[in-house]
């Protein structure tokens, strides 16, 4: 049974997987892609295979139609993020399908961890700095001790944050409609957002993307920020209104912002945030640490295995 792999984190230790896949009754076939695939793309490929590993591609109800049209059985989204995959249209068009969530919150959380160690020292700057101007900064940082840090999503990714923050001696506001509790944490507070925003120095997103809060960072919820607080987003670009975010570090409202993801992946080549040197970036990587790749890849070539021999 061919399957279809369009998630780059699987696709760069693709090798790793082909035997494994093979005991389960699958070849696996890797996409050309660093990113996405387009819906043509996907219309033209997709019914060729009985299954698809997906990534952040457009998984619309246009492409599952072509797709079944042709030979498509079932589906698995690697890692947890679900905003781009219809799952309305696979239910309507029997094709079983899953994600895998909590398999690394804690290589997401590692990442925003390293970020907000950066911004807050600005070993970046320092970095480029010696590298392209051979030139030999002390710019004063900041200490992160005694800090108040919001969490937006306080599920596996937020709770790993925190867990980090165990020895930072910080005060952290967790954000999340969807879970209770602190989570015995003893330094969490819980707040609805907007509610404390200006008491933080720090915000971290961390939380899956839907309907309800799609760009709840926008110019209004920027202006309860205390001034120069930091921003770090590894969740989905467009939690974030990345105009206002813009407007924001433009003014110095906002401090410094760290960003793996944006509300157009790759980063356009005109957006103005590359010419802020207060900001470090990342590729949409944050989940691409070889053992979080390894146990999301093998639930999701367990569970598409299953799928396909329940339909044969």
């Amino acid at each position: 049974m061919k399957v279809l792999v369009t998630c780059p984190p699987m696709i760069g230790l693709f090798e790793e997987f082909i035997e494994p896949a093979k005991e389960l009754g699958l070849e696996i076939v890797a996409a050309k892609t660093t990113q996405v695939l387009t819906e043509d793309e996907l219309i033209e490929l997709l019914p060729e295979y009985q299954g698809w590993i997906i990534g952040d591609d457009p998984a619309t109800r246009k492409v599952f139609e072509a797709a079944v049209k042709g030979k498509l059985k079932a589906a698995v989204k690697w890692g947890i993020g679900i905003d781009n995959v219809d799952f309305e249209a696979c239910k309507d068009l029997g094709i079983p399908i899953t994600n895998t969530p909590n398999m690394f919150g804690g290589e997401v959380a590692d990442v925003a961890i390293s970020m907000l160690l950066a911004l807050t020292r600005q070993t970046h700057f320092i970095d480029r700095e010696i590298r392209n101007n051979f030139s030999w900064p002390k710019p004063a940082g900041l200490s992160i001790s005694n800090k108040r840090i919001g969490i937006v999503g306080f599920g596996d990714i937020g709770q790993s944050v925190a867990k980090r923050l165990t020895g930072f001696d910080v005060e952290v506001i967790a954000y999340d409609p969807g879970v209770t509790g602190t989570k015995g944490f003893p330094f969490v507070e819980r707040a609805e957002f907007p509610e404390l925003l200006g008491t933080l120095d720090v915000l971290i997103f961390t939380c899956s993307l839907n309907r309800y809060n799609y760009h709840m960072l926008n110019h209004s919820t920027i202006n309860l920020l205390k001034d120069s607080s930091i921003v770090i987003n590894v969740a989905r670009g467009a939690l974030i209104d990345e105009a206002s975010l813009i407007s924001s570090l433009q003014s110095g409202k906002i401090r410094a912002a760290g960003l793996d993801v944006f509300e157009v992946e790759p980063l356009p080549k005109s957006s103005p945030l590359r010419d802020m040197p207060q900001c470090i970036f990342g590729s949409h990587n944050g989940s691409n640490a070889v053992e979080g790749v390894q146990r999301a890849t093998y639930k999701a070539l367990s569970s598409i295995s299953e799928f396909l021999l329940a339909k044969s």
